[in-house]
């Protein structure tokens, strides 16, 4: 398999009020698109302003779609079971063509119970809800009828063949495979029942193995791999803001009943699966994750180090001017989209 590109994925967690959050989300997809990083990822997330301040995606990608040209604009995730998927293709059909083809649709059945409720739907039925929700929306996408005769206007055109699941399990690693999507790995995941101190890629190998089974003949792998990446121009400063951030999201995996058998912050790094430091210690770092040699694509994510938004352009910076050349990685901006040519760029 050749190396990963590289891609961006924020949850708009920055310490901030709601447009502030919004803006500084824009000018970290500005940084890296400037700096050649060929995918921009946004997580969606109701209610809770420290768990996530994006419950609606589209929005926001068609919003950062008009102030840049060439980076590809995803949604890693859309919670499925409590949308209306012919809603969701409508939505995205309208992002897609706002951004020249620029939009992928990644997909998930959610894991923040509360947030179901309060859209009528029950938690304990999220993964049949997804399954047939998922069977309506790539209906829809592929100019099926959504009801009396009715299909999307306007079509989806290949929106389809951009779809992204993601998953924790084996299952969802399956699942991904069969309908020939990309499959989205997490930054990290709960070692239930085994060693905490697990590397990630141990965890993750058999939703790979499951994934790349289940594919149809032909169909190109398509993995991205989350990780928690935080890059400073020295590991003093990366570790000041890591004491804040991994001790804060420490507390809330407890809660959720995630156990930490050490509570040193050197243990905490290792425990979260969090790569920082200077650019010469994050690819040392990232080259020890065999996760990596099997994904197509790296995206790299602030949380749970949550430095403030200047670090964040400049982390940004380093991964990519830096740390992905050590590794070998390429950038991923490859592809001039039609704004960029209209405009001469």
């Amino acid at each position: 398999m050749t190396a990963p590109t590289l891609a961006f994925f924020t949850r708009l967690l920055d310490d901030a009020a709601p447009r502030q959050r919004y803006t500084h989300a824009l000018e970290q997809i500005q940084r890296a698109e400037r700096h050649g990083i060929g995918r921009a990822w946004v997580a969606q997330h109701h209610f809770h302003a420290a768990e996530g301040g994006l419950p609606s995606p589209l929005v926001f990608l068609a919003h950062a779609a008009a102030h840049t040209s060439r980076i590809r604009l995803g949604t890693g995730i859309i919670t499925l079971p409590i949308e209306d998927p012919v809603r969701v293709a409508e939505d995205a059909v309208v992002a897609d063509l706002l951004s020249d083809g620029r939009l992928d649709l990644g997909l998930g059945s959610g894991g923040t119970p509360t947030s179901f409720p309060p859209f009528g739907q029950d938690v304990r039925d999220k993964t049949a809800v997804y399954d047939a929700k998922l069977v309506a929306l790539l209906n829809a996408l592929r100019g099926g009828d959504v009801g009396v005769g009715n299909t999307l206007y306007p079509d989806a055109a290949e929106l389809a063949d951009r779809i992204w699941q993601a998953t924790f399990s084996s299952f969802g690693g399956h699942r991904a495979g069969e309908h020939g999507h990309g499959l989205l790995l997490s930054r990290t995941q709960p070692r239930r029942g085994v060693d905490p101190y697990t590397p990630l890629a141990q965890v993750q190998d058999p939703i790979i193995d499951e994934y790349l089974a289940a594919l149809p003949e032909g169909a190109t792998p398509r993995i991205t791999a989350s990780r928690t990446v935080f890059v400073a121009d020295d590991r003093a400063e990366a570790l000041r803001f890591a004491e804040v951030g991994l001790r804060r999201g420490a507390e809330s995996l407890r809660r959720q009943g995630q156990e930490f058998p050490d509570d040193s912050l050197e243990a905490l790094i290792t425990l979260t699966d969090t790569h920082l430091g200077t650019p010469d210690e994050v690819a040392a770092s990232l080259a020890q994750d065999r996760t990596l040699d099997r994904a197509t694509e790296v995206a790299f994510q602030v949380h749970s180090v949550d430095a403030p938004h200047e670090h964040v352009l400049r982390s940004i910076e380093l991964i990519a001017d830096e740390v992905a050349p050590a590794l070998g990685w390429s950038t991923g901006l490859q592809t001039v989209g039609a704004h960029d040519e209209e405009a001469g760029a």
